[in-house]
């Protein structure tokens, strides 16, 4: 509940932590209504976790940084969840150690730009989609070329970007072959931003078919 008094800012920290804005939108617009097995591909710290493990959704959580794994196993007992050491563990998103169809949700963010290449790329998406259940959403936010000028022709590879970071990129037309691949659906268009041509960041939300 908020503390009286206190600024909305601070109340929505509170709830949410530091949340990836575009994954808040997803939980406002009901998408997370009835989906509670919930998998953070490249958890880190859990930052995008904070609301769901405060409501008691299913959480599982995985991610390269060993310390980051401890941070969040440390918050998810002090809001009650003593399995949180099986629960979350250092692991990559190319080799996901549950079952297929274990999670009503994957989200993964700002994490499939780490990349190395296109089969790197290739194999953590497949994972991902591996384990989400029929009627699933993933939920991913990653760097893109889309409305980044010069960088048209370099989808499909790690560049460095005007920001200065080495980023593994994709496009359009990268993200709509993966859904059709995979056999998905686009649960919205792509969103994408642009921050003042330093770099572009794209929303990709994909919904499974309920045949199993």
């Amino acid at each position: 509940m908020p503390i009286a008094g206190q600024l909305p800012g601070a109340a929505l920290r509170d709830l949410f932590g530091d949340i990836d804005i575009y994954l808040f939108d997803q939980i406002a617009r009901g998408r997370f209504d009835h989906r509670r097995r919930v998998l953070d591909a490249g958890c880190g710290a859990g930052r995008n976790l904070r609301y769901f493990l405060a409501h008691d959704f299913d959480c599982h959580g995985i991610d390269r940084d060993a310390g980051a794994i401890a941070q969040l196993r440390r918050d998810a007992q002090r809001l009650g969840r003593g399995d949180a050491d099986d629960r979350f563990i250092v692991g990559g998103v190319e080799s996901l150690p549950w079952s297929h169809g274990a999670f009503d949700a994957v989200i993964s963010s700002a994490v499939l730009h780490f990349a190395d290449d296109r089969q790197q790329f290739d194999r953590m998406v497949a994972e991902m989609w591996r384990v989400l259940a029929p009627g699933g959403l993933l939920f991913v936010r990653l760097a893109s070329t889309i409305g980044l000028p010069g960088f048209g022709a370099l989808s499909g590879q790690r560049v460095r970007l005007p920001d200065g970071s080495d980023r593994f990129v994709v496009d359009e037309a990268m993200l709509l072959e993966s859904t059709a691949q995979f056999g998905g659906r686009l649960a919205d268009p792509l969103k994408t931003t642009n921050v003042q041509n330093l770099r572009a960041m794209t929303t990709w939300c994909v919904l499974k078919s309920n045949a199993p």
